[in-house]
């Protein structure tokens, strides 16, 4: 196991204001670059890190002990490059002015159009989980918009973000983008810079801190959080299909991942086939939890984390099931996937985000009371119902709200180049993500042009006995 690294970038607050500052004035000299400068920039993000695709790979996985390298390429390089290609592409559509009507009867002869145009000087908040990816993806928009960008990476990837500070320079000057590192101090300063927009991605309860600073400058926020992330399984889906998507989806990235499934509801009558099932998926796919294929525990703090919830449901009454041979490793923070029965509200794996992979199974009659349990507590990031009942689909999509929905899969809805990501209530607020993230980072500015003829004129004081018949005649027309 790789030892933490002593220090990095040994960043303070006045380094931060300086280069907010620098950025700032940046923006006031170029506050609008052309297309061409903005493909540019988006070109020089891909190049930066497809050259050094080895070493980010390598950083990646020494910040965790062990990262599936497959994991790395897949989430984070195939997914960011795939959002970049697509933002090129139609970046010329994004950028172009939108025509909006006008009520000639009132405003004869004007024009009226909304101008997409950059805010300025974007913040990124960045958690540690899929570092590269939620570093670049909003970076996409940020840049697709013609913004400027400062980021401020986890203090629990301190080798890659040692070596995007190093790289950086190379592809960018200082004044469109900077990564800073972070010793668990600079965040709070960060969010309360004066940035005209701030991403955060995090947990619920850091996003409230992240909110309440930005506030001090009447910052808007985009805050990607967390939350429990129901799946649901009907009885006319095949249940081995299911286990073997939502088990892919729950222990990639060893279910460090935000929008994998948190709990599980399955028909009554179906836990030991759906057991079975699992057990069987983890043991084919996984036959060895040292193989690199297995993803590490991020850190010590997070593995002993899970080991007091999988100890705490099992010590209140749940049914504990181990889905490899193998089990748990401290020594590699390799933890053994793990089904969990028989859980209740009273249990810690039942009352926050598990970020681990653990998952909790319950057993349910009718949708309703699937519905009735998922709305009486917050609104998750995602849901997952698994039907092929169309009608069925649509019920809880109508009836359960969450930030997006994966229908017979999980996750998949967020790498859509055309879907806007992005939570509801405390699992978020805003959207980004290819258009919606370039609408975001942008002002869309109404612009009003006046036509030849002075509609006004008429009320105009003093008010006359025709400013009376103008009035009466729009009123009219209003009707």
């Amino acid at each position: 196991m790789n030892a933490p690294l002593a220090s990095h970038d040994d960043a303070t607050q006045e380094d931060l204001n300086a280069a907010f500052t620098l950025q700032r004035q940046a923006y006031l000299a170029d506050p609008v670059p052309d297309y061409q400068a903005r493909v540019q920039h988006l070109r020089a993000l891909a190049r930066m890190i497809q050259d050094h695709q080895e070493a980010i790979v390598q950083a990646i996985s020494d910040d965790f002990g062990n990262r599936a390298r497959e994991e790395t390429l897949f989430c984070e390089f195939v997914v960011v490059l795939s959002d970049i290609k697509d933002a090129i592409k139609h970046l010329k559509s994004w950028m172009r002015p939108q025509r909006r009507r006008v009520d000639h009867s009132l405003y004869f002869g004007a024009r009226n159009r909304v101008i997409p145009q950059p805010l300025g000087v974007v913040g990124v908040l960045v958690p540690w989980n899929f570092p590269l990816n939620l570093s670049l993806a909003p970076l996409i928009g940020i840049f697709a918009a013609g913004n400027r960008a400062l980021v401020k990476m986890s203090d629990r990837s301190p080798r890659l973000t040692q070596l995007l500070i190093d790289i950086c320079p190379s592809y960018f000057a200082a004044d469109k983008l900077r990564f800073f590192a972070d010793d668990g101090m600079l965040g709070p300063h960060f969010s309360r810079l004066p940035f005209d927009h701030l991403v955060f991605t995090g947990s619920t309860a850091t996003g409230r801190k992240v909110m309440a600073n930005a506030a001090e400058n009447l910052t808007p926020v985009t805050l990607e959080l967390g939350g429990k992330a129901p799946a649901i399984l009907a009885p006319d889906f095949p249940l081995e299909e299911a286990a073997r998507r939502l088990l892919f989806v729950k222990l990639l990235n060893a279910g460090q991942i935000c929008t994998t499934v948190d709990y599980l509801f399955v028909p009554e009558g179906t836990l030991d086939a759906l057991v079975d099932a699992a057990k069987a998926i983890v043991q084919q796919r996984y036959p060895d939890l040292a193989s690199p294929d297995y993803t590490s525990i991020i850190d010590e703090t997070s593995y002993q984390r899970l080991q007091a919830t999988l100890d705490d449901a099992e010590a209140k009454g749940a049914r504990v099931i181990r889905l490899s041979q193998q089990g748990s490793d401290p020594a590699t923070r390799k933890f053994a996937p793990h089904l969990v029965l028989d859980v209740d509200d009273d249990m810690q794996i039942m009352q926050r985000e598990i970020f681990g992979p653990l998952l909790p199974v319950m057993t349910y009659r009718e949708p309703q009371e699937v519905i009735d349990y998922i709305n009486a507590r917050p609104r998750p990031l995602a849901l997952y119902p698994f039907s092929r009942d169309t009608a069925l689909v649509d019920r809880y999509i109508e009836r359960v709200q969450s930030g997006g929905v994966s229908v017979n899969h999980a996750l998949l809805h967020v790498g859509q180049h055309d879907l806007p990501f992005g939570g509801i209530g405390d699992s978020g607020m805003g959207h980004y993500h290819g258009r919606d993230g370039f609408i975001t980072f942008s002002k869309l500015r109404p612009v009003y042009r006046q036509g030849p003829f002075d509609s006004m004129k008429p009320l105009i004081p003093p008010y006359t006995r025709t400013t009376h018949k103008v009035l009466k005649l729009m009123q009219w027309l209003a009707r």
